[in-house]
């Protein structure tokens, strides 16, 4: 199956004392790489949070936001932190000065420094951690919902550039097939016409070294491997859970025949036909970047 690395999720969930709202955003990378911003009563389960995570996702770059909101009657002591406060102020003030300005400090600019207020900090029940692993569950479903979706449409490209690939290469086989016969009186009657004074040409030593000339045209392997690489990797877009870094090496592999055909051929039209495959593949290892 094959999912996008980019995609967007949203989970809600809600226990009577605890409203949790969690958004995840996924683009590519690599590895996987797991960024988390969360507040402080959740500073303990950085690494559960983590582990769940990995659990659903191989492959990314993910920004995870907890929000976590009381929904009882109880209104939370809120103080300052005194030190952060002294240190803005020193800091607006500098800035009044530098740029020669004479506004006053009103308690809007203070407001505005979130580092100045601090929530009083409590520990998470594990009854109350379910809500928080609820939401978490909730937007990475969501998430995967998008990649399914988006990786949908890669696959449908990716299956237009392999059938154009096998289009090419059933081309090259067709014409690939009298070749080296071909090249083969080509080269003799070409030997023959320079050398047609000359009485003692030994005519077995001149067919053997030049059926060795052609036959070092012959590509019959070369597509062979290329086919068996197009089914391996239909394959793995239908069958494999992870797909997206054994497409990568199928790539190479393709690539690399398609070079070899390129240059042993001594036909214009299946050396154009190997570029145009070498194309596909480039574009088909572009789009592969996106799968996870």
């Amino acid at each position: 199956m094959i999912l996008s690395m980019t995609g967007y999720g949203k989970g809600t969930a809600s226990n009577g004392k605890w409203n949790v709202d969690t958004e995840v955003k996924s683009i590519n990378s690599r590895y996987l790489e797991v960024f988390i911003k969360y507040p402080p009563v959740l500073a303990t389960k950085e690494y559960e949070i983590r582990e769940l995570v990995k659990s659903k996702i191989k492959r990314g770059k993910l920004n995870l936001n907890i929000q976590i909101k009381k929904n009882g009657f109880e209104d939370e002591a809120v103080s300052f932190n005194e030190e952060k406060l002294k240190e803005y102020l020193a800091l607006i003030k500098k800035i009044k000065k530098t740029a020669k300005l004479s506004d006053k400090i009103k308690l809007d600019h203070i407001l505005m420094s979130k580092d100045i207020l601090i929530a009083p900090l409590e520990e998470i029940s594990e009854k109350d951690f379910e809500c928080v692993k609820s939401s978490i569950n909730a937007s990475l479903d969501s998430l995967i919902k998008m990649k399914k979706a988006e990786g949908s449409e890669l696959e449908k490209d990716l299956k237009k550039r392999i059938k154009l690939i096998s289009k090419y290469l059933a081309s090259i086989e067709e014409k690939a097939e009298s070749e080296v016969s071909e090249h083969f009186i080509k080269y003799k009657e070409k030997i023959e016409s320079l050398l047609e004074d000359n009485a003692n040409i030994n005519n077995e030593r001149l067919e053997t070294e030049l059926a060795l000339i052609a036959e070092r045209a012959d590509i019959t392997e070369e597509c062979v491997r290329l086919r068996s690489h197009i089914k391996f990797f239909i394959d793995s877009m239908n069958k494999d859970d992870d797909p997206g870094r054994k497409l990568n090496f199928l790539c190479q592999e393709m690539n690399r025949e398609a070079n070899t055909i390129s240059a042993k051929t001594l036909s214009t039209s299946i050396s154009h036909s190997s570029v145009y495959i070498k194309e596909e593949i480039e574009r088909i290892r572009e789009q592969i970047q996106n799968i996870e």
